[in-house]
């Protein structure tokens, strides 16, 4: 498989690369195919020599040698149909395969990737678009197949008589041609539906994920109509792409008809005048039924093609899209305190703080958005040129360091966070070289949680831990955070789902975990608790993008009303 770094940007180059991956598998299963069609053009042809040279003359050893022919001519076509069909399908699916990881190993690339869809889409080009596009492998067989085909049944027909052979050979390129013309507007309408299909899909993903905060806010019927507007989009798209191809089909179907019509005819013709025997009319009968079969498949490629290209340029959204991240230095941080200058980025307008080593900061926003903002630049997942001004750790310009050094050394845990299918143990150790756990589930208060499962850590947890409470879920992703023993961790509003009580015993685990026996881990709360304000050592305030206050958390409570009245409310 090809590094992220050597991912093809466009749905061509994406297609040219699966039949070049799997092009001993596509060789091998076209030529299988090729006998197959070669042994059913042979059939009509056989039974013509039968009964001309068997039945018309009474040839009783021409006839069993003729069925034995016949026989073997099927068993033949029998073997090459599931061989070939067998080795097909398994270079499609192995390309399916590949396209899954790479898109994955895209979209979860440490930089990033810089991309408009939205993660249900995401999913939706990684399953299904995938599979559409390693389809390119039948239709190229299939279409090598359906050729050979033609092109014996054209000579089988020159043979026996000129003017019969030239219709199918003549005719034949007309229809592709005919056909052809109508294969853009169906790739472009193919990608406009699949787009839209996938948006919804998305939409749908994201809504039953997040259930139960629109159910708390008494969203579901504004979500629900949303959603109802955009299946109905969908459904559009939909209908407009039946109605296309089954125009396509229709007309396709029909001339391929008369084509082979017009063959059988014209041989009829033939045959009153003597200029064919009966036999040979036989033949061209069986064959001007049987070249229907690699006409009408043909003429159903190009609409297939146009799934598989849309899929291809869909995929190439994702393979083709820039990092958000540079590569980054290699420098490594020698300190912990960490810098923030001039930062404007979404809400934020020049906003100026610093941590130092050790130390326990609070930051309040008075804007929700403010907070979100800064954890969100603080998470080093911004792309250098997408904000003005500078983070540094230790000095160190954050986009200058290593990007792994920069994993290891701060660590954001945003206030909506996700877990993973497994058990608790899985989820809270997960990245983490954490071997007794009991700390960080005291100081998270994941302690009860644990101990009200039989299985304890070893409890199962679906996925998004949809299984836990809101409560549960926020604690457990408290206690990974915790487990990773970050120098720098930033958490935003990690206790908005626990009880007072719960809140005033997280404050002092974090302050005991975090700051009770070392002087060089940095921790930055973004919140308004005031539980967790009362352990922090200093504590920022933040409005319209910028720090307007600075003070203890009890100098603010008793001299800022506006920190009083966010805070104490």
């Amino acid at each position: 498989m090809s590094s992220v770094s050597d991912s093809p940007t466009t749905g061509s180059a994406i297609l040219r690369r699966s039949v070049r991956r799997q092009r001993a598998r596509l060789i091998i299963s076209s030529i299988f195919f090729c006998v197959h069609q070669f042994c059913e053009t042979m059939v009509p042809v056989a039974i013509g020599l039968i009964v001309g040279r068997a039945i018309d003359t009474g040839d009783g050893r021409a006839m069993i040698f003729s069925l034995v022919g016949l026989a073997a001519l099927f068993v033949v076509l029998s073997y090459a149909y599931r061989f070939g069909a067998r080795i097909i399908v398994v270079g499609i699916e192995r390309e399916a395969h590949l396209m899954r990881v790479e898109v994955a190993g895209k979209v979860l690339h440490p930089r990033g990737v810089r991309t408009d869809l939205v993660s249900g889409e995401l999913l939706s080009v990684s399953t299904s678009d995938a599979e559409k596009t390693s389809w390119i492998l039948d239709v190229i067989a299939r279409t090598v197949a359906a050729s050979t085909a033609a092109t014996v049944c054209a000579v089988a027909l020159l043979v026996i008589d000129i003017p019969l052979g030239l219709a199918v050979l003549i005719g034949t390129p007309v229809i592709m041609f005919l056909l052809q013309r109508a294969a853009p507007l169906l790739t472009k309408a193919a990608t406009q539906q699949q787009a839209t299909v996938a948006r919804v899909s998305g939409m749908a993903t994201d809504l039953v994920s997040g259930v139960r905060p629109l159910r708390g806010i008494g969203a579901e019927n504004a979500a629900a109509t949303r959603f109802h507007a955009s299946s109905r989009t969908a459904l559009t798209a939909t209908m407009k792409m039946a109605k296309a191809n089954s125009a396509y089909l229709g007309f396709s179907t029909t001339v391929s008809a008369l084509l082979s019509v017009g063959v059988a005819g014209m041989a009829g013709f033939f045959a009153l005048q003597g200029r064919i025997s009966v036999g040979e009319l036989i033949t061209v009968v069986g064959l001007s039924q049987f070249v229907m079969e690699p006409l009408t498949t043909m003429s159903r490629l190009p609409g297939v093609a146009a799934v598989v290209r849309g899929s291809a340029d869909r995929l190439a959204l994702v393979l083709g899209a820039d990092h958000v991240l540079a590569e980054g230095g290699s420098e490594k941080p020698s300190a912990t305190d960490l810098a923030v200058k001039g930062v404007t980025y979404r809400s934020l307008d020049g906003v100026d703080l610093s941590a130092a080593p050790g130390e326990l900061l609070g930051v309040v926003a008075l804007r929700a958005q403010d907070g979100e903002a800064l954890a969100a630049v603080l998470s080093g997942q911004i792309g250098a040129g997408d904000y003005l001004g500078s983070i540094t750790i230790g000095g160190l310009d954050i986009h200058g360091l290593g990007l792994p050094e920069v994993r290891k050394t701060v660590l954001v845990e945003p206030h909506n966070t996700d877990l993973f299918a497994g058990t608790l143990r899985t989820n809270i150790a997960a990245g983490s070289d954490a071997q007794d756990l009991g700390s960080v589930l005291a100081a998270s208060a994941a302690t009860d949680v644990v101990d009200m499962h039989a299985k304890g850590l070893d409890h199962s947890v679906t996925d998004r831990g949809a299984s836990l409470s809101g409560g549960q879920r926020q604690r457990v992703a408290l206690a990974r955070a915790l487990a990773m023993s970050a120098p720098v961790l930033v958490l935003h509003d990690p206790t908005t789902a626990v009880d007072a009580v719960t809140e005033h015993a997280i404050a002092a685990g974090i302050r005991e975990l975090r700051h009770g026996d070392t002087r060089d881990r940095t921790t930055i709360l973004i919140t308004t608790s005031p539980a967790l304000l009362a352990v922090t050592h200093r504590v920022l305030v933040i409005d319209e993008g910028r720090v307007v206050a600075e003070g203890t958390h009890h100098d603010l409570a008793v001299g800022d009303a506006r920190y009083k009245e966010t805070v104490l409310r």
